[in-house]
């Protein structure tokens, strides 16, 4: 099992790098796209939320985690490391959904 858990870690952590600066990027796009309305909508408050949809996000990540160990453990694993990529694929594109919804509701983007 400390083979499997060691394994999904280094593959899961080199990607979070990645995965937040997807969803980072998408935020500024986003932010620069509804210039200058979106700057008058930035304040305390919406840093916060902003925050915390990032720690939500990263918790979110970490259900790959749980994903990544059961098919480790199984009779699937070899099989399963060739194709997780499709696991983080899949997972950066819903949460690049979230992103885009989030950060239109917040900035005010209208396009």
């Amino acid at each position: 099992m400390s083979d499997i858990l060691t394994d999904a870690i280094r593959y899961w952590e080199r990607r979070r790098i990645p995965y937040n600066a997807v969803l980072a990027l998408i935020v500024m796009i986003l932010f620069w796209a509804s210039w200058p309305g979106a700057a008058s909508r930035i304040n305390a408050d919406s840093i916060e939320l902003l925050f915390v949809l990032a720690v939500l996000a990263n918790v979110a990540y970490c259900a790959a985690y749980v994903a990544d160990v059961v098919a480790q453990s199984s009779a699937f694993r070899h099989t399963w490391i060739r194709h997780r990529w499709l696991l983080f694929i899949v997972g950066l594109a819903f949460a690049s959904i979230l992103a885009r919804f989030f950060a239109a509701k917040l900035l005010g983007y209208a396009g």
